[in-house]
């Protein structure tokens, strides 16, 4: 059976594992080596169980109208995380820090749409990156119950205003409204927040070992490769 080009190339590649190994080895080590010298930042993590009560803020709803209107209310607090009046109380807690700084990498946010939120800080000093988590998570707790505590005294000022007699206690309540409307984050009174942990906060790297290493074999290997394909004296010659 005649042997094609392809065949001959992918039989030298193959040959060469002494190579492929040797690059992988080599590049682990010096990706280890990277890692130890310099370092990537801490991250450390502080949660905040959110429960939007959906069987009390949409006791007929559908299906479909609880996956909007959970969908809605979690876009309003993630609104409400990244907020200036959130972040400003982190940087006032948190000494050397902007609210620049926080939203340029320094802060992420992951959660479930309803269940724990995750709020990640990053920093090269470990102690400020919990310090960080642990502001923001809180900063971001005394916000929505200040939202919320708004929410439910708009409601309130509502229904005294449906039954409200006289011209002059409805013109009062009407300017009462307006006045809490200016403040509403136009969250959900029926919301629950809590702070699930904000001290002694997880903390790891934000980049593991293993990416490091696995990262760096890949390179070195990659590296081997195209060496070997197309610079290489020794490489299999087409036919």
């Amino acid at each position: 059976m005649k042997t094609t080009s392809f065949d001959h190339d992918l039989s030298a590649w193959l040959s060469a594992w002494r190579v492929w190994l040797l690059a992988a080895l080599a590049g682990a080590g010096l990706a280890a080596a990277a890692y130890f010298i310099f370092p990537p930042a801490y991250r450390a993590r502080a949660s905040v169980t959110v429960d939007h009560n959906l069987e009390q803020a949409i006791p007929q709803g559908s299906d479909r109208d609880l996956f909007y209107y959970l969908q809605r209310e979690t876009e309003k607090l993630e609104t409400v995380a990244w907020a200036d009046a959130t972040l400003d109380q982190v940087a006032a807690q948190v000494p050397g820090v902007t609210v620049q700084s926080l939203r340029g990498g320094t802060l992420g946010l992951s959660q479930p749409k309803d269940g724990d939120w995750h709020f990640w800080a990053e920093s090269s000093d470990p102690d400020q990156a919990q310090l960080l988590a642990a502001a923001w998570a809180g900063a971001f707790v005394s916000q929505v119950r200040s939202g919320m505590d708004t929410a439910a005294q708009i409601e309130a000022a509502q229904k005294l205003l449906a039954t409200s007699a006289s011209a002059d206690e409805s013109a009062a309540l009407v300017a009462r409204i307006a006045d809490l409307q200016t403040r509403s984050l136009g969250i959900s009174p029926y919301l629950q927040v809590s702070l699930g942990q904000d001290a002694n906060l997880p903390l790891e790297r934000a980049v593991g070992l293993g990416s490091y290493l696995f990262a760096g074999s890949a390179l070195a290997v990659l590296l081997a490769f195209l060496y070997l394909t197309f610079f290489s004296p020794a490489r299999p010659a087409r036919t």
